[in-house]
């Protein structure tokens, strides 16, 4: 178990959950069903997404750190974090959202300790201001202990349309956390106009997904609306042998709509004020804000060998990941992202759009390129 640091950040109760699923289908050619962004490295740090969230996780938690991925992404997992320890990794035969993957985890670390708080951190974020993280993963901490599901809520940079939000309310005065408060309602993702007038109110966090709660709370208050689940997911952890047969039972939900959104409304969740740079890396232009601009090539983004790009008077993101020359010439906001098998030419205009590109692939029987 790593030494912990000097601030003494690690905490003796707290086990980090982290999902790692999804195909980041807004990110293709580069992340594919087989091969999702989690797997990669996309800020160029010489890890992957996955990688990078175990690490800083591990001041928190030493080697209390539980993977929660698919069947077919084990193997990549399991090579990427060869410390990982064998009985920390659960597979899913199957895709059921994120209420089940987390819940899995709840119900494993329940049998283990009945006290074990459970911060749950998606595997493809990106964040930066490591040691806020940790101060702010603190006070969400003292706040579980106390019988509430924490969530962090990221200070928002601009009216982001694509996030959902969390609405803030009065201060709860845990010990030990100044910064913890009422969390009075998720909100889904508003239009441009509401975004707006959500970021000029002060009173609205963006919601990140990350949450912090005791393993025995997050099954209570998912059995108040999803007993069977709880039952399920409880069944499996006793006996996972038994996952094969009973993880295509359970519904496909995420953990916002089965727990966070009631649990709201019941006065049973905090937020904490997060106040450190985020990102999810939902699409090519969001990548392009997290890269540095290239010194070889002023204007652009280079997320690959930058000798096998040339440019003259473009700007935006290439990606050279084929092994081929890409010359851009006079493209302003371009993005290209070059794979073996396929190439992406767009805009960062159009970058949410990908993902409806995905589906056009699929639907024209292209489904070995996705």
């Amino acid at each position: 178990m790593p030494t912990p640091d000097p601030a003494g950040d690690l905490v003796p109760d707290l086990t980090a959950v982290v999902p790692a699923g999804g195909s980041g289908t807004r990110l293709w050619p580069l992340s594919r069903a087989a091969s999702p962004k989690f797997l990669h490295d996309l800020t160029g740090s010489g890890r992957s997404l996955l990688q990078d969230t175990v690490e800083r996780l591990r001041p928190l938690v030493g080697d209390r750190v539980l993977v929660v991925t698919g069947t077919r992404h084990a193997d990549a997992v399991r090579e990427q974090l060869p410390d990982l320890l064998p009985a920390n990794l659960l597979v899913e035969p199957g895709p059921r959202d994120s209420m089940p993957a987390i819940g899995l985890a709840a119900a494993v670390l329940e049998r283990r300790d009945p006290e074990a708080v459970l911060g749950s951190f998606a595997a493809d974020h990106v964040i930066e201001q490591p040691e806020v993280f940790r101060e702010r993963v603190h006070q969400a901490v003292r706040a579980a202990r106390e019988g509430l599901l924490v969530t962090l809520g990221i200070t928002p940079t601009r009216p982001a349309t694509g996030f959902g939000y969390v609405r803030v309310g009065r201060a709860l005065g845990v010990t030990g956390a100044p910064q913890v408060r009422h969390a009075e309602a998720f909100v889904e993702k508003p239009d441009a106009a509401l975004a707006a007038e959500y970021v000029s109110s002060g009173t609205y966090l963006w919601n990140a997904g990350m949450f912090v709660v005791r393993a025995g709370t997050l099954l209570e208050l998912l059995a108040t609306r999803h007993p069977r689940m709880v039952q399920t997911l409880r069944r499996v952890a006793e006996d996972p042998s038994a996952i094969e047969e009973l993880w295509g039972s359970l519904p496909r939900i995420s953990i916002d709509h089965a727990v966070a959104e009631p649990a709201a409304a019941a006065g049973r969740v905090a937020v904490v004020p997060a106040p450190f740079g985020w990102d999810d890396v939902g699409d090519f232009s969001s990548l392009a804000d997290l890269l540095p601009e290239s010194a070889e090539h002023p204007g652009l983004r280079v997320l690959g060998p930058g000798h096998l790009v040339v440019d003259e008077g473009s700007t935006g993101l290439v990606a050279p990941r084929g092994g081929r020359t890409v010359v851009t010439l006079g493209l302003q906001d371009v993005v290209v992202v070059d794979t073996p098998d396929a190439v992406l030419v767009t805009t960062r205009q159009h970058c949410q759009d990908v993902k409806g590109l995905v589906e056009t692939l699929r639907r024209t029987g292209r489904e070995e390129l996705t």
